[in-house]
């Protein structure tokens, strides 16, 4: 098996041994939205924080890994065989991560754990895209192939070079203002910010924010504040504990004709038989 997506949530009420559901042998990536974790090898580990990205592989001998107890913990994983990488992954040009390509290089399975990062806006929108796959059928497995090479691009690689050759002080600005401005879209939904409020809580003028926006996200923030509403309303009629009226009044659509419109545009089916044309999928797997 060359690789495989889970998505996971769950609120124990003792800590979890998630060690138990790594797979042997596999570079094993988590998208962590929310829920504090650790995992640990012989020779080091990594605090799992909120909105943060951790890389593993489970060799020779296995990780101790938990998840807290009383916590809410929302998080996908992303399994890559470690021939599948090595097929794919370009060979003997010093761009893969050095922890990646330890792993390539190994004679023998390793045991080990990588550093954790933040997790960008484009890894949290990756992890939203995953849940709610736009396609059914044939088309499906081409998709996700699609996000699998998304996700190696995103993580397998060292990107300092390219960084202090094209990026200035100026650009690492813009970044932070982009995702602060991301999070505080997701974090209204119900009563979107104007443009103006969130350059002023971001620090910027509303036509820089926009225009840096649209150049880093790939969409306008009209755009985004359109597909995080959409996939948040498909979350909860994937929950089964809102219908479609109350999941549109959530999101912030006054008008459920119009929430109606956007989600099939979007999802290809009506909100009302999207739970059953698109069940919850906690693996998918080439």
């Amino acid at each position: 098996m060359g690789w495989s997506f889970e998505w996971h949530d769950f609120e124990p009420a003792a800590r979890v041994d998630w060690g138990k559901s790594f797979h042997p042998q596999g570079l094993e990536v988590c998208l962590n939205l929310s829920g504090a974790g650790q995992i640990a090898a012989k020779k080091g580990e990594v605090q799992v924080r909120p909105e943060s990205a951790a890389l593993y592989v489970s060799g020779d001998a296995p990780l101790t890994a938990w998840r807290e107890a009383g916590q809410r913990h929302q998080f996908l994983t992303a399994e890559f065989s470690v021939d599948f990488l090595r097929r794919n992954l370009p060979q003997g040009l010093g761009q893969v991560r050095p922890f990646v390509q330890r792993v390539l290089d190994a004679k023998k399975p390793v045991t080990a754990v990588d550093a954790s990062q933040p997790l960008t806006p484009r890894l949290r929108l990756l992890v939203s895209a995953l849940r709610s796959p736009p396609v059914a059928g044939a088309a499906r497995t081409m998709w996700f192939t699609a996000k699998v090479y998304e996700v190696a691009a995103e993580l397998f690689f060292d990107h300092t070079a390219e960084e202090a050759l094209f990026c200035t002080r100026q650009t690492h600005v813009a970044q932070e203002r982009v995702e602060k401005a991301a999070v505080l879209v997701r974090a209204h939904l119900a009563e979107p910010l104007t443009l103006e409020e969130l350059g002023q809580r971001v620090g910027c003028s509303p036509f820089y924010l926009s225009r840096t926006f649209t150049e880093q996200m790939g969409m306008t923030i009209s755009q985004f504040l359109r597909q995080v509403r959409l996939e948040r309303a498909a979350e909860l009629l994937r929950s089964g504990k809102f219908n479609v009226t109350q999941a549109a009044l959530e999101v912030g659509y006054s008008s459920v004709g119009h929430f109606s419109t956007a989600f099939h545009e979007t999802f290809g089916c009506c909100p009302g038989l999207y739970p059953l044309q698109m069940p919850s999928q906690q693996a998918d797997k080439e």
